[in-house]
């Protein structure tokens, strides 16, 4: 299971359909994309920004390891730590930009997959008592309930109850 962040615009409120349209899910986690290709996946997400520090940090690594005298073998290895710090941090730098495009994270959501975290988001953000989930036929879909559950509905177990609201 997989954590992803539903990013919304600035002032949306919780049911409006218009807003989802307009949103992304980002996936937490490691981007194998972004520890390959580095500056050309940022470029296809367009975080033209984070392109750039990216772009300028692998520079400034290539020209320390001349300055430094570093072997061929110390070189591939510091570019290949570079990468993989860059596939951890890939999706907090997508984050990063959404917030400050105006799209800050107002959601997280556990799927097994990218579809069936749209579901949920989108189950969550309209508030739905219902989602798709039975076998569809031609224009006929059945649709499972799901128990809703609300923060706040139950008492609070545990050691920091106010923590659980901030989420």
């Amino acid at each position: 299971m997989r954590t992803y962040t539903l990013h919304v615009p600035e002032g949306s409120v919780r049911g409006d359909p218009r807003a989802l349209e307009q949103a992304h899910l980002v996936r937490d986690g490691f981007s194998w994309g972004a520890f390959a290709f580095t500056v050309l996946w940022f470029v296809r997400h367009r975080l033209w920004l984070a392109s750039l520090l990216v772009l300028a940090g692998l520079v400034l690594l290539a020209f320390a390891g001349r300055a430094l005298g570093l072997s061929p073998f110390a070189a591939l290895v510091a570019t290949g730590l570079a990468s993989l710090l860059i596939g951890m941090e890939a999706s907090s730098l997508r984050r990063w930009t959404y917030g400050r495009r105006g799209k800050p994270a107002r959601d997280a959501v556990m799927a097994g997959s990218q579809e069936e975290a749209e579901l949920k988001a989108a189950a969550r953000w309209l508030d739905a008592d219902t989602i798709p989930g039975g076998i569809a036929t031609g224009a006929d879909m059945t649709a499972v309930a799901r128990p809703t559950h609300r923060r706040g509905d139950d008492a609070v177990i545990g050691l920091f109850p106010a923590s659980e609201g901030g989420r």
